[in-house]
């Protein structure tokens, strides 16, 4: 009886470990940990910042133009740097998301100027992996690494209110994705607010 017990101890301990080990419980926690900090981290890259106020966007974007550091991305709402950091030539895409005129998303696209499909090496399995070794110099050594539901192996920072998601769209892009959780949470709200009310 007393070994049946031991061992039944011993299996929980073991079940509750693994369980502890789930990545979304793990990044569940992370998030929770790091919201009851009540810091702010709002610091993207090139000076842009969340919270920024659009005018604040536009007008920095138009002295970074000037000095000929960025210029029009791929569409007429992105903008484009050409990146030096990493082992290939590649280019960064990205313009962000407003919420009440300041920014609370900015989505970055990223791709090897010779990616092609014959092009193995300059794919999104390498990229992904450089730009996370890029990013844990820029914000920080603890990405962990969750699955996205569409997108596979994805790596996840969180500091506070800033959350860094990074996942490969397809072959030949990676996307990072920087949110203010408090503005997220308080999206979510709303929306299930309005959805119980039956407002569309």
């Amino acid at each position: 009886m007393i070994k049946q017990s031991r061992y039944l101890i011993i299996l929980f301990a073991a079940f509750t470990f693994l369980l502890s080990c789930n990545p979304k419980d793990r990044y569940e926690r992370l998030v929770k940990k790091e919201l009851e900090k009540g810091i702010r981290a709002d610091s993207l890259f090139m000076g842009i910042h969340l919270g920024m106020t659009d005018k604040d966007f536009y007008t920095h974007c138009w002295e970074l133009n000037k000095q000929g550091l960025i210029r029009q991305g791929t569409s007429n709402t992105s903008v484009l740097y050409k990146m030096n950091e990493l082992d290939d030539p590649a280019k960064m895409n990205f313009y962000p998301n407003f919420y009440e005129g300041r920014i609370y998303e900015m989505p970055v696209k990223f791709r090897y100027d010779g990616w092609a499909p014959w092009n193995k090496h300059l794919s999104s399995d390498s990229l992904q992996l450089e730009i996370l070794k890029l990013y844990k110099k820029w914000y920080g050594e603890d990405f962990i690494e969750v699955v996205h539901p569409k997108r596979g192996t994805a790596y996840v920072k969180v500091d506070g209110n800033r959350r860094i998601t990074l996942f490969k769209r397809d072959e030949a892009e990676v996307w990072a994705i920087f949110t203010d959780l408090l503005i997220e949470r308080e999206l979510k709200e709303s929306t299930t607010m309005y959805d119980s009310l039956g407002i569309q």
